[in-house]
């Protein structure tokens, strides 16, 4: 089942309250999304353990698929 962007930002922004979000929705079908997420909570942490932190916040959603950019700044 796809997910509108406000339910994905809202899963996003538990997991990373303090964090900027950007969703973008790749194919106009709220199944296909990009999210762009800056946070200091990824300072030292691999680009696979920013990933992971982003996967573990949108587990519970059904998203075919998620391009993932981080940064800690």
């Amino acid at each position: 089942m796809p997910i509108s962007e406000i339910d994905l930002e809202t899963a996003l922004k538990k997991k990373f309250p303090d964090a900027q979000i950007e969703c973008h929705d790749l194919a106009g079908d709220e199944d296909h999304w990009e999210v762009k997420i800056v946070d200091p909570i990824f300072q030292g942490r691999s680009r696979i353990q920013q990933h992971k932190m982003v996967q573990e916040a949108v587990v519970d959603h059904d998203i075919h698929a998620l391009s993932i950019k981080t940064a800690a700044k």
